[in-house]
């Protein structure tokens, strides 16, 4: 088995970014690190908060925890192994990041990303 390294990113579902952007901007005391129409992201002590206007391509409608990994194949191997169903097979969202989710037995999702 593949270990995980933590939990580094949560994205959120916002209806209203600008709105959310201000809420998020309060609560973490400071402006968001990538700010365009289509993900508003923070850095807030390493964590990644990112907020996803309308659930994105994705069609998330809850907040998404995504874990790091050092090989994201195989720990979707693992999960789908243990029951997991993936819901976004790995793909890479820019630079050296590959993400990819999985819903667990009860419908909860769970992110996986690899920095290459």
């Amino acid at each position: 088995m593949t270990t995980t390294e933590g939990i580094k990113i949560v994205l959120h579902p916002v209806s209203d970014l600008e709105g959310a952007k201000k809420v998020y901007t309060a609560l973490l005391g400071m402006e968001p690190q990538a700010d365009s129409p289509y993900y508003v992201g923070f850095d807030a002590a390493g964590q990644q908060i990112g907020l996803v206007p309308n659930g994105g391509p994705q069609g998330m409608t809850s907040p998404v925890a995504y874990w790091q990994v050092a090989d994201i194949e195989a720990k979707l191997a693992e999960l789908t192994a243990a029951g997991a169903t993936v819901t976004e097979p790995a793909h890479n969202v820019g630079g050296t990041r590959w993400v990819a989710s999985v819903t667990d037995l009860d419908g909860n999702v769970l992110g996986v990303v690899e920095d290459r």
